[in-house]
């Protein structure tokens, strides 16, 4: 008897708690319970809730190439601080070699124990002597770099759109990365999927360029080391024609990873976004400005040329400006983009898919509908077939269907098309163990049992039928989690959860109730 009063106990309070957490999802009545219940709810997916969805591409190849050029400006500063060695003109060819020049031959040692010490990650080439004496290497990075920048830059990606997918204010965002250094993106529910994309697309690579005014943008051969950019402000002044080019160093000497903080500001009418560096790009800023005093550096965004202001001084404390002909919008954007976090590489829109609400909504009806008239049928065939024992049944049905809302409720779960089949199929493995514990009493009965006996043989010995077939149905629902994607997910979610609420119910809460009914029932039975 303390055995039952127990498990029923345990019962009624996983009941009150499933009604605490499934609640808040009912329209209506979450809304006006909202202070006293859980503010977790279902999320509805995005063929559910309409929205739009998103592959994107990421250039890895592009992250690591910068990387390198990066790695160049460091060894030149870490060359010169720790053994007062020059090196002149690191720059990346082809994307993957990392070229630089040390004047004296004499600096071969001291640029080794360099390498060695602080650049473990480079694989140097033998140096090739001039005939000046000059010293000409050849870098690269080792493969497992490679790797390791490739996957830093995808995860980087990766938390740079989420960020800014939150700033942007879409509520319940899927994020998650795919195969081929892609990134797949719904944004359920969102009525701007333009301005989405453009904020998700605009790579918002920031670079700090040199200009070499010594050198002709509009030469069709440029000298090593250079290229030739469009000059923005030029272009949108002169509407009609193709914007001026101009000359920069390949090689940038800032970029957008040391940005600390950006916002929109105002120099009168013209909108521009102030960039606050962290520390380590302050002093990278500082030490750039004064040795470059009465050279242009160019500020880079997306490969345009925004603005080219002159040094006049060496600027410290770790700030600059981004002028350009921005609207209100587009700088308020710009500035949401770089607060973010600057994407590591460029991004392009593989994939774009609208789902409008209309077509959503035609999904939950249809959903709803097929839920419906599924459990409809099952109801009645249990109350017809096994009386007021198909009844209790019904009952357990119910409680089964509310744990799995309680519980997608609790995980945060979203509710898609297939997560609604994975809903429709628990209804039909709930009747199947029912089914296996009512013909396994039936049996017993048949056999002269005691109504009370009946019971806990049928259960006992039904359970393990049940869970034999249950557990290899969970083992598959984790394999479809582990390695599918999106609304595969959703399906093994609410099909794992429905699994362990019907069996929870059917045989634990079922048993409870059944054996309490087979005692008072005595010696006239039981409606099975």
């Amino acid at each position: 008897m303390i055995s039952l009063r127990w498990r029923l106990g345990v019962s009624l309070l996983v009941c009150i708690l499933c009604l605490a957490y499934a609640l808040p999802s009912v329209p209506g009545l979450g809304t006006a319970l909202q202070a006293v219940l859980p503010d977790k709810k279902i999320n509805l997916g995005l063929d559910l809730k309409g929205g739009i969805h998103l592959t994107l591409g990421v250039d890895v190849a592009k992250a690591v190439s910068n990387s390198l050029a990066m790695t160049g400006q460091d060894l030149r500063r870490v060359a010169r601080d720790e053994q007062q060695v020059v090196v002149l003109r690191p720059r990346v060819v082809g994307g993957d070699r990392l070229e630089f020049l040390v004047p004296r031959a004499a600096d071969e040692s001291k640029l080794r124990e360099v390498l060695h010490k602080f650049f473990p990650q480079l694989e140097v080439d033998e140096p090739q002597r001039g005939e000046a004496g000059q010293l000409r290497y050849v870098a690269r990075f080792s493969p497992a770099e490679v790797t390791r920048l490739e996957d830093l830059a995808l995860d980087q990606a990766l938390r740079t759109i989420r960020n800014r997918i939150d700033q942007f204010g879409v509520a319940e965002p899927d994020i998650r990365k795919q195969e081929g250094h892609r990134i797949q993106v719904q944004l359920p529910g969102l009525s701007d999927p333009r301005r989405a994309v453009q904020i998700l697309g605009q790579t918002a690579h920031l670079e700090f360029h040199l200009v070499r005014s010594d050198v002709d943008p509009s030469q069709p051969v440029l000298p090593p080391g250079v290229i030739a950019l469009p000059y923005i402000e030029d272009g949108e002044a002169a509407e009609g024609r193709e914007p001026r080019r101009i000359a920069l160093e390949r090689d940038a000497v800032l970029t957008g990873e040391d940005v600390a903080d950006a916002r929109a500001s105002f120099d009168g009418s013209e909108a521009g976004v102030s960039l606050v560096f962290n520390a380590r790009g302050a002093d990278i800023f500082a030490r750039l400005t004064g040795e470059n005093v009465n050279r242009q550096m160019a500020i880079v965004l997306d490969g345009k040329v925004y603005s080219a202001p002159s040094i006049r001084e060496r600027i410290a404390g770790g700030r600059a400006m981004i002028t350009g002909r921005f609207t209100t919008e587009e700088a308020n954007d710009l500035a949401v983009v770089l607060r973010a976090g600057s994407l590591p590489a460029p991004v392009s829109v593989l994939e774009e898919r609208t789902v409008g609400p209309s077509l959503g909504q035609e999904s939950i009806d249809s959903g709803i509908r097929a839920a419906l008239v599924g459990a409809a049928a099952v109801i009645v065939f249990k109350a017809v077939y096994y009386g007021l024992s198909g009844i209790i049944a019904d009952l357990m049905l119910c409680f089964t269907m509310l744990i799995v809302m309680a519980g997608m409720a609790a995980l945060g779960a979203t509710l898609t098309l297939p997560g609604i089949a994975g809903i429709v199929l628990t209804i039909g493995m709930a009747v199947d163990a029912n089914v296996l514990i009512f013909e396994r009493i039936r049996e017993e009965l048949h056999h002269g049992l005691t109504p009370l006996a009946a019971v806990k043989a049928g259960f006992e010995r039904a359970t393990i039928s049940i869970t034999d077939s249950n557990l290899t149905t969970i083992i598959a629902t984790i394999i479809l989690y582990q390695f599918g994607t999106g609304p595969i997910r959703g399906f093994a979610v609410t099909l794992s959860l429905g699994i362990v609420a019907s069996m929870f119910t059917a045989i634990f809460v079922s048993r409870a109730i059944f054996e309490e009914w087979a005692r008072k029932c005595g010696p006239k039975g039981i409606s099975i």
